[in-house]
């Protein structure tokens, strides 16, 4: 599976967003770094923000940079003219959305958009087409979409409002599987439910061949599947990547979100960039994993750039003392112990290196 990066287009659609052409473009070079095949830069016919960020972008990176459109001749043709790559023509094909968001028939929604591909085919760029709510569709919907575009190079299904988990992308990807090649189908998801990730995974699992990602999940109300969680993920369960540069993903997620203004809203607690999900402090977990890190840990953080943090302080146990201490070239006697401890009660939280100073200065030349 290959990713596509949401990020510069849902990122800039949250509300009170308004990012730059040089944020866009500086931000989508440090998403080319690692190896992203598509950079999704924005809406072209909304101005000519999104135009020139596209027409930059296009001719800088090594990424495949697509651009949205509906289904009508103003759209592509302003997509055509930002020098897009491809251009992703956007549908939609629930009952729902066709009634309110369009008021179209469906066989008047396809005849629009096999227009729309043709045009993108005469100006030589390539099409990809995204169905519109397509998890709340009927699968028969799906295949007739399917089979009446089997020229589009990907074809990507949208849980446009976060509807669906796991169990149930499974099961809709496993029925179509049986009539359409999966490889050439793309899923974007919403994390409205929490499980925006986790339904990439199991899209990637029976076979998909493209996922639309954003960094920390920035996108429309509760974002997108994280690109970092799912490329860790990737590598945790199936030592998969997607094609992207382990060693750099932390690095660059983090220079995207200094680069859009987006740091401060980092959540603390948000998995893989999180500052603190990599930091430890409990004196059970600190105590083993001075000996071995992979006890409390999933994965190795510097496998992706990251780090993790011992900390040291009121919560430290006394085989994490003991074990400071020793480290320090300190006998760890129950006194050293002891006034070791309530040290770092004081002083605290302290990383490992902090840790092992205190001892150092504070107990290398005491004696019981």
């Amino acid at each position: 599976m290959i990713l596509n990066d949401v990020t510069l287009r849902e990122g800039d659609q949250m509300p009170g967003r308004d990012y730059s052409i040089d944020q866009k473009v500086d931000a989508g070079k440090q998403l080319d770094e690692l190896g992203i095949a598509f950079i999704q830069s924005g809406f072209p016919v909304t101005g000519e923000k999104d135009r020139e960020a596209t027409r930059r972008l296009a001719g800088t990176v090594n990424a495949r940079v697509v651009a949205l459109a509906r289904a009508v001749p103003g759209d592509i043709e302003a997509a055509v003219e930002a020098q897009a790559d491809v251009v992703e023509v956007i549908i939609p094909v629930s009952d729902l959305q066709l009634e309110y968001s369009l008021g179209k028939s469906r066989d008047t929604v396809l005849d629009m958009a096999r227009d729309a591909v043709d045009l993108v085919v005469e100006h030589g760029a390539t099409p990809h087409l995204t169905l519109v709510d397509a998890f709340r569709t009927q699968p028969e919907h799906l295949l007739k979409a399917a089979t009446a575009f089997d020229d589009v190079e990907y074809l990507t299904l949208a849980d446009t409002v976060g509807a669906r988990t796991p169990v149930s992308v499974r099961a809709l990807l496993s029925e179509l599987s049986s009539d359409i090649d999966l490889s050439n189908i793309g899923v974007h998801f919403h994390d409205d439910l929490g499980v925006a990730t986790a339904n990439a995974l199991a899209a990637y699992e029976t076979g998909v061949g493209k996922a639309d990602v954003s960094v920390a999940s920035l996108g429309e109300r509760a974002g997108n599947p994280a690109l970092e969680e799912l490329v860790v993920g990737g590598v945790v369960e199936h030592n998969d990547s997607f094609g992207i540069a382990k060693a750099q993903l932390v690095p660059a997620c983090e220079s995207v979100l200094d680069i859009l203004d987006e740091s401060d809203n980092a959540d603390p607690r948000k998995a893989i960039l999180g500052s603190e999900v990599t930091e430890h402090e409990s004196g059970i977990h600190t105590a083993a994993m001075l000996h071995e890190p992979s006890v409390f840990e999933p994965f190795d953080p510097e496998t992706f750039g990251g780090e993790r943090r011992l900390l040291f302080g009121a919560g430290t146990g006394r085989s994490g003392a003991s074990t400071v201490l020793s480290s320090a070239g300190i006998e760890p006697t129950e006194q050293r112990i002891e006034e070791f401890l309530s040290l770092l009660a004081e002083v605290g939280p302290v990383d490992e290196d902090e840790a092992l100073a205190l001892a150092e200065t504070d107990f290398s030349a005491t004696d019981d």
